[in-house]
Formats: C-alpha cells, sequence, structure tokens
C-alpha cells in the first residue's frame, strides 16, 4: 500500500469482492492493513444477476466477509444475458463499486487483480495490437471518477493469496464463468497455467507489464508538465492554449490528443494521427471538441455547440454530455441541455465566446423555457442554486481522469475574451475550419 498513498490518518477503504480467493485474500489484508491504522475497511460485493444462484452466492459472500469482522454491502446489477457479456459485465460492476464507494464517503476502492492477471491483460492486449501504453496492462492507481481505484496486488503470485485464505478457512466461490472457453480471456488464462509451478511465464510476462508502465509512466510525466505550460481548463467546460509553449512535438500531440477528449467528453483519446493532423493545421473539430485561433495569439479549445448531447431531466448526480454533472437537488420535470440559441440573449451578461456560451449546460423548467445558467449564476445566485453544477468529464487514460468534481461560480470577464465581440461567433465572419 505504501507507494499508492498517502491515506493520512484513519482510511477508509471499500473493496471489490467477488468470493473468489483472490478478492477475498485482498479484503481480508486491506481490512488489517486498515484497522492498524485506525481506519475500515466495506467489503463490496456485486450480484450480476446472470445466473440463478447469483444472489444467494453474492450473500454468502457478505457472510462470510462478516464472520471475519468485515462490513459488506451487496450490489444488485439485474444485467441481461446478451453479446459482450464479459466486457458489460465488468462495466456495470467497476461503475457500480465506483459509486457505492463514494457514496459511503470511501475514497479508494481496491480491486483484486494480481501477478497472473497482469500478464494475462498484457498477452490479451498483445493480441489485439495495442501500442505501448495498452501493454503496460493495469495500473496500480487510476482516477475512475467516484473513487480512486488502487490494485495493490499487481505484483503479488496468486498462490500467495489463495494461502491468506486457506489460513483464514475461507471456502471461496467458484463462477463457472471462470472457465468457460468461450471468452478469450479464460483461453489465454489457461495457456499461460503453468503444471510445473515455476511461473516463469507469469513472471516474464509481468516483468514486460512493468517495463511498459514505467514508459507510460514517463510518458505522463511529460504530458502533465506540457498541460501546466502551455495549457489553462476552465470550469465552463473549455481550455486556452499557448501554441509557442505548446510545441509541434510529441509531447504536443499528446496534449491536444487528451485535451480533446476532456473538453468534447469524447472519454477515450482519439488516433494519434488524427490529433497530430490537428495541431499541424491549428485549428478543426476532433472528438467533439473544436480548436481555433483566439485573441494574443492564443488558441481556444471549445465543445463543438453542434456535438452536444440532447437535454436530460434535472435530477441529482446526473451527468449531461458527458462533461458535466448536477450536484444539486435538481427539480423534477425540469431538464439541463446546452444554452444553445439562447447564448445570442447572454452575451451582454456573460463575457465568454458564443462557442463557449452555446455549449454550457442550461436549465430549462417544464415549459423549455430558459431558467437558469449556473456556470455562471445567470440570472441570480438563488435561480441556480437547486442546479449547481461541475465540469467533471471522465478519461480512461491520458495524464488523469476526472478533471473537477466541485461547482464553479460566476467568473470575472476573462482577458482573453474582453472586447472580442462576435468574433467567438462560429456563425459569424470567422472562417468556418470545423470538418
Amino acid at each position: 500500500m505504501a507507494p499508492l498513498g498517502p491515506f493520512g490518518p484513519h482510511p477508509r477503504l471499500a473493496v471489490g469482492v467477488s468470493g473468489g480467493s483472490h478478492s477475498l485474500a485482498l479484503a481480508l489484508l486491506s481490512h488489517r492493513w486498515a484497522r492498524r491504522r485506525g481506519g475500515d475497511a466495506l467489503g463490496l460485493v456485486a450480484d450480476h444477476g446472470l445466473r440463478a444462484e447469483s444472489a444467494a452466492e453474492a450473500l454468502h459472500v457478505a457472510q462470510m466477509l462478516a464472520g471475519q469482522g468485515i462490513a459488506a454491502r451487496v450490489l444488485r446489477l439485474g444485467l441481461a444475458v446478451g453479446s459482450g457479456m464479459q466486457e458489460r459485465a465488468r462495466g456495470a460492476r467497476l461503475s457500480a463499486l465506483t459509486a457505492a464507494a463514494n457514496q459511503d464517503g470511501r475514497p479508494w476502492l481496491l480491486l483484486g487483480h494480481h501477478r497472473g492477471d497482469q500478464a494475462e491483460t498484457l498477452l490479451f492486449r498483445a493480441l489485439r495490437g495495442s501500442g505501448a501504453e495498452g501493454l503496460a496492462a493495469m495500473a496500480p492507481v487510476r482516477d475512475a471518477g467516484a473513487a480512486l481505484i488502487l490494485r495493490p496486488l499487481l505484483a503479488v503470485p496468486p498462490a500467495a493469496l489463495e494461502a491468506v485464505v486457506a489460513a483464514a478457512g475461507l471456502d471461496p466461490v467458484r463462477d463457472p464463468s471462470n472457465r468457460d472457453p468461450r471468452f478469450a480471456r479464460i483461453r489465454l488464462r489457461e495457456a499461460l497455467a503453468d503444471p510445473a509451478g515455476t511461473g516463469a511465464a507469469v513472471a516474464a510476462l509481468s516483468s514486460a507489464a512493468t517495463a511498459f508502465a514505467m514508459r507510460r509512466a514517463r510518458a505522463a510525466a511529460a504530458l502533465a508538465e506540457r498541460l501546466a505550460q502551455a495549457a489553462e481548463i476552465r470550469p465552463e467546460g473549455f481550455a486556452r492554449l499557448d501554441p509557442a509553449a505548446l510545441g509541434r512535438d510529441g509531447v504536443a500531440v499528446s496534449v491536444v490528443a487528451w485535451l480533446t477528449a476532456l473538453i468534447g467528453g469524447a472519454g477515450f483519446l482519439p488516433a494519434r494521427d488524427r490529433a497530430a493532423a490537428l495541431l499541424a493545421a491549428g485549428g478543426g473539430t476532433l472528438a467533439g471538441a473544436w480548436l481555433r485561433p483566439a485573441g494574443g495569439g492564443t488558441w481556444l479549445l471549445a465543445r463543438d455547440p453542434g456535438a452536444v448531447a440532447a437535454p436530460v431531466e434535472a435530477r441529482p448526480g446526473i451527468v449531461w454530455d458527458a462533461r458535466f454533472r448536477l450536484l444539486g437537488p435538481g427539480r423534477p420535470g425540469w431538464s439541463i441541455g446546452a444554452l444553445g440559441r439562447d447564448a445570442a440573449r447572454l452575451r451582454d451578461h456573460v463575457p465568454l465566446p458564443s462557442a463557449v456560451l452555446q455549449a454550457m449546460p442550461a436549465i430549462r423548467d417544464p415549459n423549455g423555457m430558459l431558467a437558469a445558467l449556473p456556470g455562471m449564476d445567470y440570472p441570480s445566485s438563488e435561480a441556480c442554486a437547486p442546479f449547481a453544477v461541475a465540469f467533471a468529464p471522465i478519461l480512461t487514460g491520458g495524464a488523469g481522469s476526472e478533471f473537477s468534481g466541485q461547482p464553479f461560480k460566476g467568473r470575472q470577464p476573462d482577458p482573453m475574451f474582453h472586447g472580442e465581440g462576435r468574433a467567438g461567433d462560429p456563425s459569424g465572419t470567422e472562417t468556418d475550419k470545423r470538418t
């Protein structure tokens, strides 16, 4: 745990527990670790609902944890059987686990992936043609937005974890889907099985993943340094860049790829060649974001107003356009969506480019009338209070993931845009480079 901190006093951990020997071992070890520091661990057991006996198994796992003095909660997912079942199950499980950890005030979610899983992941990605970043396999620390995911056992052989469970006298649950050869990962797992018990192949692959991870860490550090030098990310959902500080090298391409995914709410980084083309052109659209020249020799990177998502009901926790989360209580029947054409009548009240304004989250009443622009406290802080929002896009790779979890208030006029007039309007006289 030491390299994954700091944790501070009284750490409160959440642990994903499937009931298998490896996740049970993680629960036992993390519980002991947290208790020694005045904290505790909560076991989170996801019931996918894909098998008739899964509910009873989840309850049994929770009871096993309780018998070890570990509090536990069962999360019912209710997934339907169908194509891509394992991928869908993994995604739903992770989403449920991080949400439950967040709701219980536990900023860390621990997962029980071990050395064998790391080797399997590297091999799986290599067979799919992943690049160097993908071959780094699973990161020991990853920001998932609602919680920080920790994998403290990536260097530990599975046999060592199985011994921990045996010493505790626990009988792990054995999911038959983990032996189903229809799934590619299961076939790889069987191919990596070592009858001689030396684990040489798994150890070699795990070492390779570590080497790639060190390379990924160096790239991430370079990316973060260049971001600090060349970019300002604004809570209104846009960024401004200094092209001179950004440069034109490979790190600059990575910055453009990361920022376009962040500002456009794409979630995944765009193809590197497309990010390089956007950087070379100095303008255009990519991954839902729009880059164009702005005042003072800078660049503006904003959400493409023509690609925003449809409105959704303004209820607590809802994420609109994969970028903004509603933190306030909201209001039944009211909606959150793009300001759109209403931006024209707010130009005198909000000193931002029209392209930025059009893509900002606005609140409308049940009749579709504009009621509030919470990002700018318009028409008043009282009107916006139930609809506090945070710019909180989620990225699955790169220099980080969730950008912000805090609401933001109205800003003073930005000197970069002061007096810009209609130059920020994509429908104006400026050449439209969107593709």
